[in-house]
């Protein structure tokens, strides 16, 4: 078991509230809880933390992210759709010497598949007659799209697959090197996300089927465990180790 952390939750939806009851299960106490109502008002509180989970909106989440580092507070970030200023948060944390832990998906399951989609892209680099493309299935309140983890497959093809170059929206296609990513959005799901490869002979698929938010929960309290004794900039690969 983890030492005892003192944890605050930037953001306080469905996430924030599953991932309080995760954190007192696993013995850490949760001593801020701030939602887009009190986080202007209250924002010091989070002086009293050890660690500081963010999961938040993307229009909110950099400037949650510059608070934190500017009261030495680690931070672990589940929001996504902010990620073209990745490389400059980076930045100010190495500089600061802080510590920053990102990713699009804190689910142990999903980084697994993170890891097995790059195998097979790898794989699939000398068999040309092979078409791939990506699919996501989340709730109807998920604000960006494509998700977070859909990019992150995206990411994990085009740095192993050479013919596809950039990935896109499947209704903003304009070349066959462009990866389609096909986003839809249902009632109650929690998340599902498909690679396809197709060939006139046959179709090879690996899917993730998220059935319920704990496993997203739980992965982002493991890494506030992980970050809060660290300075640098992290993702979950580190944990796991791949």
């Amino acid at each position: 078991m983890a030492k005892k952390l003192k944890i605050a939750l930037i953001g306080y939806g469905k996430m924030g509230k599953m991932i309080e009851q995760i954190a007192v299960l696993r013995g850490h106490e949760v001593v801020c809880k701030l939602n887009h109502e009190s986080i202007a008002k209250d924002w010091k509180a989070i002086s009293k933390a050890d660690v500081a989970i963010e999961f938040t909106k993307p229009d909110s989440a950099i400037e949650n992210i510059k608070k934190c580092f500017a009261l030495n507070i680690p931070v672990v970030v589940g929001t996504t759709g902010w990620y073209e200023k990745l490389d400059e948060i980076k930045s100010i944390c190495l500089r600061d010497k802080q510590a920053l832990l990102t990713a699009s998906n804190f689910s142990i399951g999903v980084n697994l598949f993170f890891h097995v989609n790059r195998i097979l892209a790898q794989a699939m680099e000398n068999l040309p007659e092979y078409n791939v493309e990506i699919e996501e299935i989340h709730h109807t309140q998920k604000l960006d799209a494509p998700s977070g983890t859909a990019i992150t497959i995206a990411e994990g093809i085009l740095s192993e697959l050479r013919r596809k170059i950039n990935w896109k929206l499947d209704t903003e296609m304009t070349s066959a090197a462009d990866l389609s990513i096909k986003s839809i959005r249902t009632d109650d799901v929690p998340g599902t996300h498909t690679v396809k490869y197709s060939s006139s002979i046959d179709d090879i698929e690996i899917k993730h089927i998220a059935h319920n938010r704990s496993g997203f929960a739980t992965g982002a309290v493991v890494a506030a465990e992980w970050l809060s004794d660290k300075k640098g900039t992290f993702n979950m690969s580190d944990i796991i180790g791949f």
